[in-house]
């Protein structure tokens, strides 16, 4: 359904540390920067992106909304956390943990206030 999912920044660079962080800690590569400095991430598929807005307005969070990235199981949705803990993200919600839906869930804020999630749901 979704060709990528494209996030605005105030700091390219300390999203390019947090973002290289979460990814490497979900198996995939670190960003590439294309020649107007936005990041891309490739992963099972999918692309993530991170610009500057084009208007040149500040960045800012989208309220009520969260972006959640698949994992394969719970210890890489826990090692996903810590590493954007570690790396400038701050731990939201509930701490990480299983759901009563079965799913295992860690809600983090990257540095520019975005709203994501680590998904490990159990095996069907």
């Amino acid at each position: 359904m979704y060709s990528h999912i494209m996030i605005g920044s105030n700091d390219i660079a300390r999203s390019k540390k947090f973002y290289d962080a979460l990814f490497t800690a979900m198996g995939a590569q670190p960003a590439t920067e294309d020649a107007r400095g936005r990041l891309a991430y490739s992963h099972n598929g999918s692309r993530f992106m991170v610009s500057k807005p084009i208007d040149g307005k500040p960045a800012s969070h989208a309220n009520g909304g969260t972006i959640g990235f698949m994992m394969k199981d719970a210890a890489q949705a826990e090692a996903w956390h810590k590493a954007g803990v570690a790396n400038g993200g701050t731990s939201i919600e509930d701490p990480p943990g299983l759901r009563p839906n079965g799913a295992y869930l860690a809600y983090l804020r990257d540095p520019d206030g975005h709203k994501i999630v680590a998904v490990a749901r159990p095996a069907s």
